[in-house]
């Protein structure tokens, strides 16, 4: 095959070269603009992806603080429930009749002529609840 020749021939006059030259400095500052636009879509992305980390990050940190603030509000409302709890028993313990009561059901003493039994009891085991079920006590004649 024989190769084909360019059949469109460039005119040598002055007019020519100026807009030869016109065309050129049009596509070189085509080329700049493209570039310059280039170069600042690809700023902006590196911008939005330095801020969409940064938001992703914080969001990351505010979600364990929620998760931190959830645990701490749960134990303090449990310390509050062993603060009143607490208070209860300190007003109890004021109580001399309570205090008596006490230390007849747990450590098994009795007034003077009076007789302890112990009962078993499944339903409570603690004897600071109030229940003096553990212990059975009658007076003597």
């Amino acid at each position: 095959m024989t190769k084909k020749s360019n059949k469109i021939a460039a005119l040598d006059t002055e007019y020519a070269k100026k807009k030869y030259v016109e065309f050129q400095q049009q596509q070189r500052q085509l080329i700049f603009r493209r570039r310059r636009l280039a170069a600042i879509f690809l700023g902006a992305l590196v911008i939005f992806a330095v801020i969409g980390f940064q938001i992703f990050h914080d969001m990351q940190k505010m979600n364990t603080l929620n998760e931190l603030k959830v645990e701490a509000d749960t134990e303090l409302r449990q310390l509050n429930e062993d603060v009143n709890q607490l208070n209860e028993d300190v007003t109890l313990l004021k109580d001399e009749d309570y205090v008596a009561k006490l230390a007849r059901s747990k450590f098994f003493y009795s007034k003077d002529g009076e007789q302890v039994y112990p009962v078993p009891d499944s339903t409570t085991s603690n004897p600071t609840e109030g229940n003096d079920k553990t212990t059975s006590s009658t007076t003597a004649p």
